[in-house]
């Protein structure tokens, strides 16, 4: 039994699986809420029952919002004695998706969007993860199909395609390949911070 941890966007998600079983989940859209929420929504659905490991998201996503998932992440891995492994956001939306060829493009900070082409058989990306204007990702994106918070963007940008809402949640852990599910514990931020060191 694993326990799921994403808190990288507006909503506050966790989930118990079992290989591709979901025991349990616990979904809220909080905003800006996650370091308040998240561990007293892991307390309530675990209910007593102790993981044997814990996937989180890595990102890209909202800065703080990974931050709170990987650092609650890590307190209980240590404190439970477990393996922690991550996941990236956009391999998780990518993951409900049977079209052999598509795009993930997720909302990101200042008007950028994090793009990145996918395929399947074996689901993987086919291009590194960028953070670009949604001009620039419509150049870089061939694919007709694009998922996620950014793909309407993207598509209106470009002028042709598909854009098909897909929201991150923790229980879809059960579907990513054990490739896709055991990536260091660390963050994935797709673009420089927004503070500058001081001169």
């Amino acid at each position: 039994m694993l326990l799921a941890i994403d808190s990288t966007t507006a909503a506050c998600s966790t989930a118990l699986v079992d290989g591709e079983r979901l025991i349990d989940e616990r979904h809220e859209l909080v905003g800006r809420g996650h370091a308040e929420r998240l561990m007293p929504m892991i307390d309530e659905m675990l209910a007593g029952r102790r993981p044997l490991g814990i996937l989180v998201d890595c990102g890209p996503g909202s800065f703080t919002g990974v931050r709170v998932g990987l650092a609650a992440a890590h307190g209980l891995a240590i404190g439970w004695g477990i393996p922690l492994y991550g996941y990236s956001a956009m391999a998780l939306v990518a993951t409900g998706e049977p079209a052999d060829q598509f795009a993930v493009a997720l909302e990101g900070g200042h008007g950028q969007l994090f793009v990145q082409s996918y395929g399947r058989e074996p689901l993987q990306s086919r291009d590194p993860l960028r953070s670009l204007p949604p001009q620039e990702a419509a150049a870089a994106i061939s694919a007709r199909l694009v998922l996620g918070s950014g793909a309407e963007a993207l598509v209106k940008a470009r002028g042709f395609g598909e854009a098909k809402a897909a929201e991150l949640r923790a229980a879809n852990v059960r579907r990513l390949p054990a490739a896709l599910r055991s990536l260091p514990p660390k963050p994935i931020y797709g673009r420089a911070p927004d503070a500058k060191p001081m001169p």
